[in-house]
C-alpha cells in the first residue's frame, strides 16, 4: 500500500501505456524559451517523507489486521448479548479495500493538513468522532456544537452521537439506510467507518478515484446464551464513480453529458481534431480524448504547441510510471497555461490525473477557446 505524503496520491494499478520517448526523439529544438521550472519540485517531496510513507503503510495494514476475525468461533471474546463484527482473512488482504484505506487516509491528511491533525490508523483514530467533527466542518463551514472532551465512555459517545446526527444530516442519508451507527464506529468497526468516509468524499466530491465495486465480507459474532453464533454479510464498500469535479455552475458540458450524446461526440470531434492539429507537428497524434491527457504527457506538449515552443522533455515525466508522476505532469501543464494568461481552469489537476472525462473536456475546451484560430 501506498498512503501520505502531501503531494503523493495512491492510485489504482493500471497497464503500462505506449512510450511516446520514441516519437519524440530528435525534436528537442525549441522556438521559444519555457519559463524557468524545476519539475522535480513541483509537487516535490521531503526526503524525510519516504520514511513516513513506510511507516504510514504498516499502520495501514495493521488497521486491517486488526478486523480479521479470529480463526476460531471459540477465540472471539464477548460479553452476553454483545455483538462485533470482522473482517474475512480474504478481505482483509483484498489490495481494493487496501487502497480505499490509502486514499482515505491521503485524503483525510490532504483535507486537514492546515489544523496540523495527522491521521495513521482509520480505526483509532476516527471511532470518537473528533476528526470527523474536524473533517465536517472544514468541508461544510460550519461549526458542530458538542461538549467538552471528555474522557469517559459515555461522554464519548454523546459527543460521536452528536456528530454523526449532523454528518447523516448533511448526507441526506435516509435512517433506513444507514451502514453506520454510533455503537458501530465507537466499537471501532473497520466497515462502518469506512463506509461512513467512502460517502462523505463521494458527497465533497474529494479528488480521489476510488476502486469500482469494492465489498467486504464481514463475518458477525453474537454471543446469546454463552454460545457464540457468527454469520457472513457482505457489505458494499463504493459502487462506480461517475464525476470526480467538484459541483458547481451547471455549464454546456453538464447539459452535454445529461441530454446531448449526439451533440457530445460532434464536440469530441472537434477537440480531438483540434489537439491533433497541433499534436502532429511532432510525429504524435491522440485517439481518445477520454484517457490519453490522463497522464498529462499531451497536455504539456500541446500547450507548449499553442504557445510557439517545444517543452524539452526533462521538465517533465515523458514516460510515467505513478500516478504521482501524473499529477506533477498535470500540474506543470497548469503552470504553462498560467503563465500564457489563460484563466484558471474549472477542472482540478487531480481530476484530470484522475481520468474525470467532463474535467478534462473542460479543460481541453479552454485551451480551444483561446487557440482556434491558430
Amino acid at each position: 500500500m501506498s498512503t501520505l505524503g502531501r503531494s503523493k496520491t495512491p492510485s489504482r494499478d493500471e497497464p503500462k501505456k505506449a512510450s511516446v520517448f520514441e516519437k519524440l526523439s530528435g525534436t528537442l529544438s525549441r522556438k521559444k524559451k519555457v519559463p524557468e521550472e524545476d519539475h522535480n519540485g513541483v509537487g516535490g517531496q521531503h526526503g524525510t517523507e519516504e520514511d513516513e510513507v513506510l511507516e504510514l503503510e504498516l499502520e495501514g495494514r495493521e488497521a486491517l489486521d486488526s478486523s480479521l476475525v479470529p480463526v476460531l468461533a471459540k477465540n472471539i471474546w464477548l460479553e452476553e448479548g454483545e455483538v462485533r463484527r470482522y473482517l474475512t482473512k480474504e478481505t482483509a488482504r483484498d489490495q481494493k479495500l487496501a487502497q480505499v484505506v490509502d486514499l482515505l487516509i491521503y485524503w483525510l491528511n490532504e483535507e486537514l493538513a492546515d489544523q496540523r491533525i495527522v491521521v495513521r490508523h482509520i480505526q483509532e483514530d476516527l471511532f470518537d468522532g473528533q476528526i470527523i467533527q474536524k473533517l465536517l466542518e472544514k468541508l461544510e463551514q460550519i461549526r458542530i456544537e458538542v461538549p467538552e472532551v471528555s474522557q469517559s465512555e459515555e461522554g464519548q459517545r454523546q459527543k460521536l452521537q452528536i456528530v454523526i446526527q449532523t454528518a447523516n444530516r448533511i448526507l441526506g442519508q435516509p435512517r433506513d439506510q444507514e451502514k453506520w451507527s454510533v455503537d458501530l464506529i465507537h466499537q471501532k468497526d473497520f466497515t462502518s467507518i469506512i463506509q461512513l468516509l467512502v460517502i462523505i468524499a463521494l458527497h465533497y466530491r474529494a479528488p480521489v478515484r476510488f476502486p469500482d465495486n469494492v465489498v467486504a465480507n464481514v463475518v458477525v459474532a453474537h454471543k446469546e446464551h454463552g454460545q457464540v453464533k457468527t454469520h457472513r454479510i457482505t457489505e458494499q464498500i463504493t459502487t462506480v464513480q461517475t464525476e470526480l469535479a467538484p459541483k458547481g455552475t451547471r455549464d454546456a458540458f453538464d447539459t452535454l453529458f445529461d441530454y446531448g450524446p449526439d451533440k457530445l461526440a460532434h464536440v469530441k470531434t472537434s477537440l480531438l481534431a483540434f489537439c491533433n492539429k497541433h499534436l502532429n507537428k511532432i510525429n504524435l497524434e491522440v485517439s481518445d480524448l477520454d484517457t490519453q491527457f490522463q497522464d498529462g504527457v499531451f497536455l504539456v506538449l500541446l500547450v507548449g504547441l499553442l504557445e510557439g515552443y517545444f517543452v524539452p522533455l526533462y521538465h517533465f515525466n515523458l514516460q510515467v510510471q505513478s500516478h504521482e508522476e501524473k499529477v506533477k505532469n498535470v500540474q506543470f501543464a497548469f503552470k504553462l497555461m498560467e503563465d500564457a494568461g489563460l484563466e484558471k481552469p474549472r477542472s482540478r489537476v487531480q481530476d484530470i490525473a484522475n481520468g474525470d472525462v467532463k474535467s478534462t473536456l473542460r479543460l481541453l475546451h479552454l485551451l480551444f477557446t483561446k487557440y482556434k484560430h491558430i
